[in-house]
């Protein structure tokens, strides 16, 4: 079946640095669509521009700045004139057990994930509107599998997911549609640095089939591009998690009895290295550490 175009249309990714960013610009750019990056990485923001097209633009922003990102917004419709898409995907993780979790840390996953999305709905909806546009949450996996060591992870994309429900309602009699993207595991460098942790390794292999996998980053990217194209409620990067939302109010349950057997086991090794897990992971999350630092510097 031939690929929607995307002729056109403007789409902002947050997020865009790297990752399902970085590869969904791409992918929407290949589609026809005029794409906006925005991220944190500036080097990797301008690279990943390049590789879409001479039309693309990047712009360096805290999706946590409402005041920075609404300047963004502005910008780009004076550049291009106008939005149609937005995808809210900016996300960063820690792992480990909630007690042994930096407390500082823990909250920047939650501002994040679930303020920064808040944040470039409010500021790109007014563009939206105007275009009768779309607006698509990334969420996860982690939404509808609440699962231990992932504490922060898990509530912020439960939360995100909540809000881009809740947002439909509001705003479908403006014209605007609004959809939630799930992810499993899929190789990207967020995933890779959680695997970099033998003890969260360890855990993720004991996850039932085929949780435990990590998938491969273009077809994931591309169902979610086919879901963008669609303007989908709910969009899929891999097709076995819409089986999921059948199950979904029972997985709690099973997870209640089987995660506590397996954290018995991996107690005595967790509490030795938790100093170890202790910051934000892969790159995009260094990076957002070293931007915070140097805002800290600055004032």
């Amino acid at each position: 079946m031939p690929k929607k175009s995307l002729e056109g249309q403007v789409a902002v990714v947050t997020g865009a640095a790297r990752g399902v960013g970085a590869e969904l610009a791409r992918a929407l750019a290949v589609r026809g669509a005029t794409v906006a990056l925005v991220g944190l990485e500036p080097e990797e923001l301008e690279r990943a521009a390049a590789e879409c097209g001479p039309g693309a633009g990047w712009w360096e922003a805290d999706v946590t700045d409402l005041t920075v990102l609404q300047a963004v917004a502005e910008q780009v419709v004076e550049r291009f004139g106008r939005v149609d898409i937005v995808v809210a995907n900016a996300g960063i993780a820690i792992g480990g057990t909630f007690l042994d979790s930096d407390p500082a840390a823990f909250q920047r996953v939650i501002e994040v994930n679930l303020l920064g999305s808040t944040t470039t709905a409010r500021a790109f909806l007014p563009a939206l509107v105007a275009s009768r546009g779309y607006l698509l949450q990334i969420a996860s996996l982690a939404a509808m599998t609440p699962a231990p060591l992932m504490t922060a992870y898990c509530a912020s994309k439960s939360g995100v997911e909540a809000f881009a429900h809740a947002l439909r309602g509001e705003v479908a009699n403006q014209g605007v549609k609004v959809g939630v993207g799930y992810l499993s595991w899929t190789d990207t460098d967020m995933v890779r640095g959680a695997d970099e942790d033998e003890v969260m390794r360890e855990m993720r292999a004991h996850l039932p089939w085929p949780t435990n996998r990590t998938y491969p980053l273009a077809p994931a990217v591309q169902r979610i591009a086919d879901g963008i194209a669609r303007r989908s409620v709910h969009v899929y990067a891999q097709g076995w998690l819409r089986s999921y939302q059948l199950i979904r109010g029972q997985i709690p349950l099973v997870l209640g009895r089987v995660a506590p057997m397996q954290l018995r086991s991996l107690e005595p090794r967790l509490r030795a290295t938790a100093e170890d897990r202790r910051g934000l992971v892969g790159r995009g999350g260094a990076a957002d550490e070293q931007a915070r630092a140097a805002r800290g510097a600055a004032r």
